[in-house]
């Protein structure tokens, strides 16, 4: 009797996939009972202020967890943005600003005549009323009296000083000061908003919710928790969720010419849900905010064919202090065990944070399945070539 080593190994590879399958038979996918749930009552770690392991390592999302994290949470305003705090100061006169000066009952002071140089257009666009400009030395130039300087006065400021140098010239004078064009301050607002541009300071105050605002508000793309403010050479990011969940607006941040706000697109804060899902996706998180159930639903939650509920996964790689750049040299890997369905419950409280990744592995039936479609056509290409041979020997 011929020995075929073809036969051999199609019928080999056969008998193991059979007995790796009877094996795994009690390995099967999906979710089990909801009854005698009992979660995992490990400690929690030791947790940083961003909620990481101070460990990294392998941490169970288990009840003390989700409170230590609650405990971790900050309720109190980060100290670079409390640093932003403050009252808007009165508008003052400045460089570039165009002011109207009115003394009563004597017209030929007016400004259409002939007092002074009116501008009608300017190269920023803002809209220009005829007045006095006041130069880069804070000065304009005023009949009888000459150059007055304005620079850093208010309204009234500078109505009084005007009144006291022309009363040698016009007695009892009643002078009054206003603002025509306000042009020495400006911000800009960039990003996720609907009119994004320069903003100009004017008498009404303003703050950083002023400015939002006057540039039409956050587009839907913005992420409400992604807006930095730069000013000089530091950028300062401002969560505004949060913000409002600590009890403080906004308005509570006043800002300064030449200072530039950004809203980010919520598209770089994303989570990557992969494994045995129904949809692998990178999903946006909603202002900052994306639970671990949330993620599972909107990726149309773990495949119960194939997923191993009780092996779920989410790593994050945020910032620490074990390195000298600032980044872990080991990310935090937390575990699920959702092979119950009420330890969903613990998911729909374990907060996400940006660049996490959620994986959902396979049980082992089917990584055999899948290794054993690997093996199997081979066998049986072998097989076929085999009789193929046999049959023209």
């Amino acid at each position: 009797m011929e020995f075929h080593l073809t036969r051999y190994l199609y019928l080999t590879g056969w008998i193991a996939a059979l007995a790796g399958a009877l094996a795994l038979q009690g390995c099967a996918p999906g979710f089990g009972s909801v009854v005698a749930y009992e979660p995992d009552q490990s400690p929690a770690p030791a947790l940083a202020a961003d909620g990481m392991p101070a460990e990294g390592g392998l941490v169970p999302i288990s009840p003390s967890l989700i409170r230590a994290m609650a405990d971790a949470r900050p309720t109190a305003v980060p100290p670079d943005v409390k640093a932003l705090f403050g009252e808007a100061p009165v508008y003052t006169i400045g460089p570039g600003d165009v002011v109207g000066v009115v003394v009563y009952d004597h017209p030929e002071l007016l400004p259409h005549a002939g007092a002074v140089i009116s501008q009608q257009v300017d190269p920023t666009g803002i809209s220009v009323a005829p007045g006095f400009i006041v130069d880069a030395s804070g000065q304009i130039s005023f009949p009888y009296i000459g150059r007055v300087k304005m620079q850093g006065l208010t309204e009234i400021e500078a109505s009084d000083l005007i009144a006291k140098q022309i009363a040698r010239y016009i007695k009892d004078p009643q002078v009054t000061v206003r603002i025509q064009s306000f042009r020495s301050r400006r911000a800009f607002v960039e990003g996720e908003v609907n009119s994004p541009g320069l903003q100009i300071f004017t008498d009404v105050p303003m703050t950083l919710a002023e400015a939002l605002n006057r540039a039409g508000g956050i587009t839907a793309a913005g992420d409400r928790s992604f807006i930095t403010l730069t000013r000089g050479d530091r950028t300062t990011l401002i969560d505004l969720p949060k913000l409002q969940d600590i009890g403080v607006g906004a308005s509570r941040i006043p800002l300064q010419s030449g200072d530039v706000v950004q809203v980010r697109n919520r598209d770089e804060s994303k989570v990557f849900v992969m494994g045995e899902v129904l949809k692998p996706s990178a999903l946006t998180m909603h202002n900052g905010k994306l639970s671990l159930n949330e993620a599972l639903g909107e990726a149309g939650s773990a495949n119960l064919g194939t997923a191993n509920t009780g092996q779920i996964y989410v790593v994050r790689n945020g910032g620490g202090s074990n390195d000298a750049g600032g980044a872990r040299s080991t990310p935090a890997v937390f575990h699920l065990n959702a092979k119950n369905p009420a330890a969903l419950a613990l998911a729909d409280r374990f907060p996400l944070q940006p660049r996490d990744v959620v994986y959902i592995d396979s049980v082992p039936l089917v990584t055999w399945y899948r290794v054993a479609s690997l093996i199997l056509p081979a066998t049986q290409a072998l097989y076929n070539s085999d009789q193929v041979y046999m049959n023209h020997r």
